[in-house]
């Protein structure tokens, strides 16, 4: 398993069309939920990327504080189906979070977690903090990981 974190202006295209790829695989086709998942803010994050050879098998995007929240954000958490059975989306949010702290130093993060998978962000820290609402048509709840002190 080779992993990456990268700016956007440091991704290779290929990299790019890679992460981009199996972010609509996942939460446009897989979750057949139609969204525009080129937000803008792709540039301003840094890509978290589990690659097996060739292949992206998981992904993440982090941000520092102020760009989604006033906190550091981890978003667009997704592992290829063909992958799921190997626990990559625990490893993924690990590295997820161990970059969020090294490369911005700040407290608490903050994700937008679709509801059904609160007691998956709950084992890496994350606690709920607000009533579901709907993202695109699919229920989410705001969720915090306090920094350790």
């Amino acid at each position: 398993m080779n992993i990456k974190i990268k700016k956007f202006n440091d991704l290779t295209v290929s990299e790019l069309y890679e992460l981009l790829n199996l972010r609509n695989l996942v939460f446009v086709v897989e979750q057949n939920c139609p969204y525009l998942d080129t937000d803008g803010n792709d540039q301003v994050a840094h890509h978290v990327m589990f690659w097996n050879d060739e292949v992206l098998v998981a992904y993440a995007r982090i941000f520092e504080p102020g760009i989604k929240y006033d906190t550091s954000s981890i978003g667009r958490v997704v592992v290829h189906p063909d992958h799921r059975k190997f626990n990559l989306g625990h490893e993924l949010m690990k590295h997820a979070v161990e970059a969020v702290e090294s490369l911005y130093k700040t407290g608490d993060i903050t994700i937008s977690a679709q509801a059904h998978l609160q007691g998956f962000y709950n084992k890496h820290g994350f606690k709920t903090v607000s009533a579901e609402y709907m993202e695109d048509d699919i229920p989410h709840v705001e969720m915090i990981r306090k920094k350790e002190l």
